[in-house]
Parts: C-alpha cells; structure tokens; sequence
C-alpha cells in the first residue's frame, strides 16, 4: 500500500540524470530533484550489469523495501534509484540506513 507514485516516463529519468543531485555508493545510486507536487516520485532502474532476471527483480524488491519505512518524511520530490551489482546481495534493512543518509545528505529528508 504504497502512497508514492512510480516514475515510468523516459524524460523524467532523463531530467533527474542531468539536472538532479546524486549520491554513490557500492551499493546504490540516488539522484534527486525537487518537483511541484507536493508528493514522491520514484523510479528503480537495474541494468544489464547487475545480472540476470532474477538478481534485477531482486534488486527492485530491495529497494522498494528499502524505501518503505522512510517514504512518509519525503516530500515532493522526483528520485531515482540506481541498482549496483552489490545491491542483489544486500538486505533491505542494510540498504535502509544507506539510503535515509542519502537523502538525508542531499536535503530530501531532516535528521529524525
């Protein structure tokens, strides 16, 4: 019962790859960029390099559930999610405090 919406436009992935903010890590890329909303966006991407079918699935489910729990202290903001190849190999809940540093650092989120 998810309350953010799903980017699925090429042209809004585009806009958060050059005119967003990103964070790296081995595990996870984020690029995020204000909109006027007032609610998130989100987008998962997983390419060929992290794997077959099944480790890309794996690796969108991680992240989803990832951001579950951090999801209500988001405002109106576009973000998307870069799968690395560690990310099928983590947890969501090692990938959680990865990804609220993340928005954190990049002023999506406050320090709670």
């Amino acid at each position: 019962m998810a309350t953010w919406q799903t980017l699925c436009e090429n042209k809004d992935f585009r806009t958060l790859y050059y005119r967003g903010k990103s964070l790296v890590h081995p595990g996870l890329v984020t690029y995020v960029r204000r909109n006027r909303l007032g609610y998130p966006r989100v987008g998962i991407t997983t390419g060929k390099k992290v794997g077959c079918a099944v480790r890309r699935n794996r690796s969108r489910r991680v992240i989803r559930e990832a951001f579950r729990p951090l999801w209500p202290r988001v405002g109106g903001y576009d973000i998307v999610f870069v799968a690395r190849t560690r990310t099928p190999e983590l947890k969501s809940t090692e990938l959680t405090p990865v990804m609220e540093r993340q928005l954190t650092q990049l002023g999506v989120m406050d320090h709670e």
